[in-house]
């Protein structure tokens, strides 16, 4: 073999030395929003909570660890937006600025039920989750309490709404898909209905149960956009009387006196209302049946 020239030799040397150029890096892949990957990811948020502090869903989750019907794998669609619903429930229920709600595209959120107009974010924060799905009827009626009231009003008789996915029919950007919401009636139900009467039901405890199905449209972090809600509210109020079997009492615009075995009350007035709110904020967790067993409507 003749020998290589000097050119070659050198050439040989240096390419020894020398190396391929470095591949151009991947761009990072943004991460997950935590709202995706655990339920309870908003309550660690620095935010101005309703009652001074963020709420305790601990009784709650552990009723539905017991009692779920479906068991979805960690990331999994049917997880992604159980996760996403339960952490808006939340925000909707206890975070009271908009602003520090993480789970929604603030510039394009609205939410309606059953085909009604859609609401904005603001809406439900002046009158409650429960205020904002549940129409006028004969067992209660929006007009006769205000957020603190109506969740006094439904967390007593009910200290666990556990909340689940049960199908997810397509994924985003729209998803649609059905869930369940389920308790137990521990105590007596009191509201007031479309009629000004307070409605009492003796507390059964057996299991309220009711399902819907939701069509959300999400943006490109996975944050709730339009949201539209179908069920039957009156479904959960014949649960509450299974036998249609309540207690109705016609109230008097003014104070009513009680007299022996035949107690009554007037529907909430402005002092009614502000003792309501003294009571609620004053309370320890362990005490409030908002704090210590919140629901999850998402929960």
């Amino acid at each position: 073999m003749a020998p290589k020239s000097f050119k070659d030799f050198s050439n040989s040397v240096m390419s020894m030395f020398t190396t391929a150029p470095a591949p151009k890096p991947e761009p990072e892949k943004a991460a997950t929003p935590d709202f995706l990957t655990s339920p309870d990811a908003v309550l660690k948020d620095d935010a101005r909570w309703r009652y001074g502090r963020a709420p305790d869903y601990s009784n709650t989750r552990e009723v539905f660890r017991q009692t779920k019907q479906k068991d979805h794998g960690d990331g999994s669609l049917e997880m992604i937006v159980q996760n996403l619903v339960k952490n808006w429930e939340i925000e909707a229920s206890f975070k009271m600025d908009l602003k520090d709600w993480r789970t929604i595209d603030h510039d394009n959120y609205s939410f309606a039920i059953n085909g009604g107009e859609p609401q904005t974010g603001e809406h439900m924060l002046k009158v409650g989750t429960y205020n904002a799905i549940i129409a006028s009827n004969e067992y209660y009626s929006p007009a006769t309490s205000d957020f603190a009231q109506s969740h006094k009003t439904f967390k007593r008789m009910m200290p666990t709404f556990a909340w689940e996915v049960l199908e997810v029919y397509s994924g985003p950007p729209k998803v649609a898909f059905r869930w369940r919401h389920w308790g137990e009636m521990k105590n007596d139900y009191v509201g007031f209905n479309d009629k000004g009467e307070k409605i009492t039901a003796k507390a059964h405890g057996g299991l309220i149960d009711i399902q819907g199905v939701t069509v959300a449209q999400v943006d490109s972090n996975v944050r709730l956009q339009s949201v539209q809600t179908w069920f039957d509210p009156l479904e959960m109020f014949r649960q509450i009387a299974p036998n249609g079997v309540v207690n109705k009492e016609p109230q008097s615009t003014g104070s009513v006196e009680e007299k022996p075995g035949n107690a009554t009350a007037t529907a909430p007035n402005a002092e009614e209302t502000k003792r309501v709110h003294a009571e609620m904020s004053t309370m320890n967790p362990a005490m409030c049946p908002v704090l210590s067993n919140s629901n999850g409507f998402a929960a």
